[in-house]
């Protein structure tokens, strides 16, 4: 019998720093996978327990509550996006056109290479109050004007032609997001093939041409 699953991935993983801190990364990396599969409202503190083959008091010895360790995970999502995105643009020179494609390309990666981390930071944020959510939010927030920056920019300079510039980083954004839904090894295309795709349909989404000018069927 077929089971109905949330993403495709079925393994956790963490960021190596994470993976090497001991018992705390043994609790995070069990909590990914049942946060990941189950949903956060639907895994209990003793199953996050029973899965990283500790006792429940010794997750109370790293983490104070169940929301606590997803705030970890929100931040380590997030931080680890942040950095890839920040990266990729600082590397790829100063013309919107390459920046775009830079940033979609290491924003689709950080999806597909840490797909359970991404589906976590994501789909479970809006359940941390804003003390527990602060670092993630500005972290959020920050890869958000980054992207936000670059449409700027190129449509101020005639690369990119569209009506409403956050409507495009929205789109640009949230189809990225989706990736750590659907994508594993197994997929018929490789996961630099996945992100090439994207940053294919970020510049079309951004009417943007070849020469880095303006596409004739942007928005006017």
């Amino acid at each position: 019998m077929s089971i109905n699953r949330r993403l495709a991935a079925t393994t956790a993983r963490l960021l190596p720093g994470q993976k090497q801190s001991g018992g705390s990364g043994r609790v995070l990396e069990a909590a990914l996978k049942l946060f990941a599969e189950r949903g956060y409202a639907a895994t209990s503190v003793r199953d996050v327990a029973a899965a990283a083959g500790v006792k429940p008091a010794t997750i109370y010895a790293h983490y104070p509550s169940k929301e606590h360790i997803l705030a970890e995970l929100c931040r380590v999502g997030h931080e680890e996006q942040y950095r890839s995105v920040r990266t990729a643009v600082l590397a790829s020179g100063g013309a919107p056109r390459d920046q775009i494609v830079a940033y979609v390309r290491a924003h689709v990666g950080f999806h597909t290479t840490y797909p359970m981390l991404a589906v976590v930071s994501n789909s479970e944020l809006h359940v941390l109050g804003d003390e527990l959510g602060a670092a993630t939010f500005v972290l959020r927030r920050q890869s958000e004007e980054l992207m936000q920056d670059i449409v700027k920019r190129g449509i101020d300079g005639g690369a990119f032609q569209v009506a409403d510039p956050w409507l495009a980083v929205a789109a640009i954004g949230g189809m990225g997001l989706r990736v750590a839904y659907w994508f594993s090894p197994a997929y018929k295309l490789s996961a630099k093939q996945v992100a090439d795709g994207y940053a294919e349909f970020a510049l079309r989404l951004l009417a943007a041409g070849s020469d880095g000018k303006a596409g004739k069927g942007g928005s006017r």
